[in-house]
């Protein structure tokens, strides 16, 4: 416009330190993001959220394992683009600048995990992102052999797992997040197992396993699945109160309401607090979350939406929800894992811990879509919920040499606490963590 300087501004507020990148830096990983070519980005290994600006193009990726949220704000000279990791922070940082009075926690949104997303500060009317999806495995590309399918994901996940050993001092004490089940168990032993490889003492290593006054179920699983394993040294049960765990407090942590995910924070958010007072100086944590995405392990009778032709027949469903194009995308939150893995990332994140999810970084995901579902299944429930535990048995035993234990499967939030206890820590409809949520804006 003539004689008018033309004001926009971008602010950014994510951690550049919060990012796991494994094969370059993190400027170089922001510059391949510029690019806008997907291929540079696919090449990026590790779990991270970056933005990157050129001029008035903004261009955002992230892997599952981080959250990115952004709002757009009017200012009478330009747009403002603000890129958080959290909605409150985008909140505070609008109350600060007194632009509090545009705000909504449903006009943010969620950078999609696995695209691209790309728009230009060009001011009113609001420029419509576009997108580019820089992840797309091949889908049946593994023979049908429980052998091999279990040696190649196992191999990927212990793969990822030495990448991140390399990024860390080998004086520092490790974490999992252990219940005993399949994917924390897989964790654990590829873990344990790479530091005997590396010539590392595995003394660092700990598995803690929460349970609610002394009850939850994992405890017992957690105790007989290194027990038989001659690893019962590496098990430290963390019991805590059933009034440590708080789900209004789990809500406004995740800043989300959907039950499970709001039941494993608060499961989580129990144990991190724990932990970090037991250990001060504690930083890393790993855990199995991704491993249900990955080998399609969820009850789907539990919902009315799915059939097993549209789990097995859509790529990514429970990663990425119905996809960016759909109508029941959201917005505000994404979908699937791409928006559920707040409920890992955030409690670790609250109480000062980096996390590491493997089995959610893309090449590990990459090996699992590569898996002939349903040739090995044929359409049967039971066939495709027990393949889980035989591809991931396999695998261990053929990458570590270790038989590992294999239970029936339960969510972490049910192992943690007896289920009267359960019953009375959480409510037992989706309203009431909705109204949880819709109270922390209310004006």
């Amino acid at each position: 416009m003539h004689g008018h300087a033309y004001v926009e501004r971008f602010i950014n507020l994510l951690d550049p330190a919060a990012n796991l990148i494994f094969n370059m830096s993190v400027a170089e990983a922001e510059s391949r993001v510029g690019s806008g070519d997907p291929a540079q980005i696919r090449e990026i290994q590790g779990q991270f959220a970056l933005v990157h600006r050129s001029g008035r193009t903004i261009r955002m990726a992230r892997s599952i394992g981080r959250p990115m949220r952004y709002f757009l704000a009017k200012q009478v000279d330009g747009p403002c683009l603000i890129v958080a990791e959290r909605i409150d922070q985008i909140a505070d940082w609008l109350r600060q600048e007194g632009l509090d009075g545009q705000f909504h926690p449903s006009y943010t949104r969620m950078v999609p995990a696995h695209y691209l997303q790309e728009l230009s500060l060009l001011g009113c009317p609001d420029p419509s992102p576009g997108q580019t999806r820089w992840f797309t495995p091949e889908r049946n590309r593994l023979p049908a052999s429980m052998d091999e399918i279990g040696r190649q994901y196992i191999g990927a996940l212990q793969r990822e797992i030495f990448c991140w050993l390399d990024s860390l001092d080998v004086r520092e004490p490790l974490g999992v997040m252990f219940s005993g089940g399949i994917d924390s168990g897989a964790v654990f032993l590829a873990i344990y197992d790479a530091l005997l490889k590396r010539g590392e003492s595995p003394a660092r290593l700990k598995a803690f396993t929460i349970s609610v006054d002394g009850a939850g179920a994992d405890a017992q699983q957690a105790e007989q699945f290194l027990g038989e394993l001659d690893l019962g040294l590496f098990l430290e049960v963390i019991d805590v109160p059933a009034a440590a765990v708080d789900y209004r407090q789990a809500v406004r942590l995740i800043e989300d309401y959907k039950p499970l995910d709001v039941q494993a924070a608060a499961m989580g958010m129990a144990l991190c607090r724990k932990i970090r007072e037991r250990y001060p100086e504690w930083r890393y944590l790993a855990d199995g979350d991704g491993g249900d995405e990955n080998l399609k392990d969820y009850p789907i009778e539990e919902n009315s939406e799915l059939t097993i032709r549209s789990v097995l027949n859509n790529p990514l469903l429970y990663h990425e929800g119905w996809g960016v194009q759909a109508v029941k995308h959201s917005l505000t939150y994404s979908g699937g894992q791409s928006r559920g893995h707040v409920r890992t990332w955030a409690p670790a994140a609250a109480y000062g811990f980096r996390g590491f999810s493997p089995f959610a970084l893309p090449n590990v995901i990459e090996v699992s879509e590569g898996i002939p579902f349903i040739e090995l299944t044929e359409w049967d429930h039971g066939r495709l919920y027990s393949l889980k535990g035989e591809v991931v048995r396999r695998g261990i035993e053929q990458i570590t040499g270790l038989t590992m234990p294999i239970f029936e499967k339960r969510r972490m939030q049910h192992g943690a606490a007896a289920p009267a206890t359960f019953s009375n820590l959480f409510p037992p409809t989706e309203q009431s963590y909705r109204r949880t949520f819709l109270d922390l804006y209310a004006q």
